[in-house]
């Protein structure tokens, strides 16, 4: 199970025709439990969706009675109709669900610039369907419905002492930090309080999404929730809870690096021995973002001049001159000039380790990418046709 697995949550997933293919577009996620703890990250994009304009309100107070999302549209700059929009959804799920629309969040993801009167009316429909198609079984039906490019649903599952937590996750594209893009719904039956759930999901997602940069591109429609129905009347040991929820968006994030829009590669790259934290996450980030470090990983090239060529443009504490590089094992640098021969480096396979020491300091960060292809290209170029 995903969302539903800790107890208190309830779930579904339905067909409203927002998809030409027919597939699930419509899902939703209900707390039934004595708590109605709630906490959101979003994206740090300006410009924003209606749905994150909404929901960053609604979360305000720490309360969230459920969450509507709908694949199938992004309903961003779509004006004041997109916003009423968003309004009527949540009116509509609190009238079925008969709890206050201000404690309704909404997410949408698809293409930016689409919605109308048919949308509107579809996503509607779609939350009448789901909420009479609730039920503690519908967690992957829920997760399938998010999917937009995405090739396989995502969900994950941790267990703490006498607590659950579950999560489902869509994104397959645009995957850049603040958030990565991405739509995620967490749940759990531990007893928090609302500041405990905001930290815990800020601390988690520092650490998780925000490292995955698979193509530097950032959406307007980012949206992470955590809800708590302390069903289990457990009051978890706060360090162990952050530790678990950390684990599970980082299993997550890993899923939709695996799923990026026609990545071949996987590219973990591990900055070690920076000058500081930030440090560390810069040059890593300037690394996922090159286009012809990317490029060359997509070629079985392991070209490691392009990643100090990278690294360069960076403000961070170090000395090039002195810093080592590993592709998948091999170290192919050292002190800023070659080191093993390029051929001893094999690239074939999908997961692909890229190691940076820097010589600065004792902090390091991991961030995920992946390469750059002839697909991810074809399937952007022709997004909106």
């Amino acid at each position: 199970m995903t969302v539903t697995a800790a107890q208190g949550f309830e779930a579904a997933g339905v067909a409203a025709g927002l998809k030409s293919t027919g597939k699930p577009d419509v899902a939703v996620v209900v707390n039934r439990g004595p708590r109605k703890v709630g906490a959101a990250v979003f994206t740090g994009n300006r410009a924003k969706a209606n749905p994150i304009l909404w929901s960053q309100q609604a979360v305000a107070d720490g309360v969230v009675e459920a969450v509507v999302l709908n694949s199938g549209g992004a309903n961003c700059f779509t004006g004041t109709f997109g916003f009423q929009t968003t309004h009527m959804t949540a009116e509509k799920a609190a009238e079925l669900l008969e709890v206050s629309a201000a404690d309704i969040l909404v997410c949408s993801t698809g293409l930016i610039g689409s919605g109308d009167e048919v949308f509107r009316g579809k996503v509607l429909d779609g939350v009448e369907k789901a909420i009479g198609a609730l039920s503690a079984d519908g967690g992957q039906a829920a997760a399938s419905a998010i999917m937009t490019t995405d090739t396989v649903s995502k969900t994950a599952v941790r267990e703490g002492a006498g607590w659950i937590i579950g999560g489902m996750a869509k994104g397959a594209g645009m995957l850049a930090p603040g958030l990565a893009t991405m739509l995620v719904v967490i749940t759990t039956d531990a007893v928090l309080d609302a500041a405990q759930a905001d930290a815990a999901l800020r601390a988690a997602t520092r650490v998780s999404f925000d490292r995955l940069d698979s193509d530097g591109c950032m959406s307007t429609n980012d949206q992470v929730t955590l809800m708590a129905s302390g069903v289990s009347g457990v009051v978890p040991d706060l360090a162990a809870f952050e530790a678990a929820l950390a684990d599970l968006c980082g299993e997550l994030a890993r899923k939709l690096q695996g799923d990026a829009e026609g990545a071949s590669h996987d590219i973990t790259i591990e900055v070690r021995h920076a000058a500081s934290e930030p440090d560390a996450v810069e040059v890593g980030r300037a690394v996922a973002r090159n286009n012809l470090f990317k490029a060359a990983v997509f070629g079985n090239d392991p070209n490691w001049g392009r990643v100090l060529a990278a690294i360069g443009t960076t403000r961070a504490a170090f000395d090039p001159y002195d810093t080592d590089v590993w592709m998948n094992g091999v170290r192919v640098c050292t002190a800023g000039g070659p080191d093993a021969p390029r051929e001893q480096v094999d690239l074939t396979p999908r997961a692909t380790h890229v190691i940076i020491d820097l010589k600065a300091g004792d902090h390091t960060a991991t961030i995920l990418t992946n390469d750059l292809t002839h697909d991810y290209v074809h399937e952007n170029s022709a997004y909106s046709s």
